[in-house]
């Protein structure tokens, strides 16, 4: 008799152990399904209206906005030079020059060049076991000990936003440019693929284009185009030259710093002569792309 009633407290016990943990389970899962759909609405009210860059031209950019409150919080005053230009006012030269720098396949891809998104993988994954390598030699030298440098892929290979050398696609860098914050993060890569597949559905070739030369920066306060050419040439983006607009493209990557004229003119002019010879195998083809 004692046994059957230990064995039925000890049934009863694990039948409330069983109810209660399906309880949790269930709230658990309805709070995280709520977070999701909460997550999802407010992906949703917040999507840029991107069909309407068909024919609007945008006046600013979030990377204008993040630029002018960065210098406000530095005390330094905030500075916009842009002048919208149609991409029939932009130099052939720039436009070449621009693809030749940044994006090759421009007009084979359909916003995501793999192919290149893979080789940065790889060109990263070698110069990280070079670093690595590198600094455990030094480290080994410094501590005057031995020790093992093979590489290990928990300590060389960087993480995505760091690579030296970026992949992104004309697309994927006007979409970072127009929409998205100086955050680095997993959601922000999701939102940059997702406004990166409408941009590429709702706007030609051509458009894509003319609104990255218009928004890009160009240097302290400088944005597109014919803002760069007025300032580094003192003429307009329709009159550059092929060597002027080598130049200009040759900067785009980092503006303010690692390609800034005016602090490594020669990094700047390595990279002019290496676009120049990439120009010669550009081609603008707006035939069947608008």
């Amino acid at each position: 008799m004692i046994s059957s009633s230990y064995r039925l407290l000890f049934i009863s016990h694990r039948l409330q152990c069983t109810r209660a943990m399906w309880y949790w389970t269930k709230v658990i899962f309805l709070v995280f399904a709520g977070a999701v759909g909460l997550w999802l609405l407010y992906e949703i009210v917040t999507f840029p209206s991107i069909s309407k860059l068909r024919t609007e031209n945008p006046t600013t950019t979030s990377m204008i906005e993040y630029r002018l409150s960065q210098a406000t919080a530095e005390g330094r005053e905030p500075k916009k030079f842009m002048i919208w230009t149609p991409i029939e006012a932009i130099s052939p030269n720039l436009q070449r020059a621009v693809l030749a720098g940044e994006d090759t396949r421009f007009f084979q891809h359909n916003g995501f060049d793999w192919d290149a998104i893979q080789k940065a993988w790889d060109e990263a994954v070698e110069e990280g076991k070079k670093e690595a390598k590198e600094e455990c030699e030094q480290d080994a030298k410094t501590k005057q000990e031995k020790q093992d440098c093979a590489p290990s892929e928990d300590d060389w290979i960087p993480p995505m936003p760091s690579f030296k050398r970026g992949a992104s696609t004309i697309s994927q860098q006007l979409t970072k440019n127009l929409f998205l914050s100086e955050d680095r993060n997993f959601l922000r890569k999701g939102r940059e693929a997702a406004y990166t597949y409408f941009l590429e559905k709702e706007l030609t070739k051509k458009r894509i284009l003319e609104l990255y030369l218009n928004v890009i920066e160009w240097g302290d306060g400088i944005y597109g185009a014919e803002a760069a050419s007025r300032t580094y040439f003192k003429k307009s983006a329709s009159d550059l030259t092929k060597d002027e607009a080598a130049f200009l493209s040759a900067m785009i990557p980092s503006p303010l710093n690692i390609f800034n004229p005016a602090k490594n003119r020669k990094r700047v002019v390595r990279r002019q002569r290496v676009i120049l010879k990439g120009m010669n195998f550009i081609k603008l083809d707006y035939s069947d792309k608008g």
